[in-house]
């Protein structure tokens, strides 16, 4: 059974487009590693521009092997340059009963 992620990445300084590019890369990636499901995967921004990506992993078993595959570690290595993992409960919009966000493309 798949299991949804909800990923906040907030943007280091300067480095807002970079964090938006690797964030568009991030689910072909994965798709071609056949990692995750077909569901279509949500990008959206904050209003402090942090990115929030709710995508399915397929099971637990691919989220383990992610951590060793060298084309996921990659651009994992990629968010590491181009932002900071935050938590959900991180944002403002959070604290809202019903929380609004910018769709982006993915």
């Amino acid at each position: 059974m798949g299991q949804l992620v909800i990923a906040v990445y907030r943007p280091r300084p300067g480095r807002e487009q970079e964090l938006l590019a690797v964030a568009r890369d991030h689910l072909p990636v994965l798709r071609r590693r056949g990692l995750v499901t077909d569901r279509v995967p949500v990008l959206m921004r904050a209003a402090d521009g942090t990115l929030v990506e709710v995508f399915e992993w397929k099971d637990e078993a691919a989220v383990k092997s992610a951590h060793t595959d060298p084309a996921v570690r990659e651009i994992w290595g990629r968010f590491d340059q181009a932002c900071e993992f935050g938590c959900l409960s991180e944002l403002a919009e959070a604290r809202e009963r019903f929380p609004h966000f910018e769709p982006l493309t993915a």
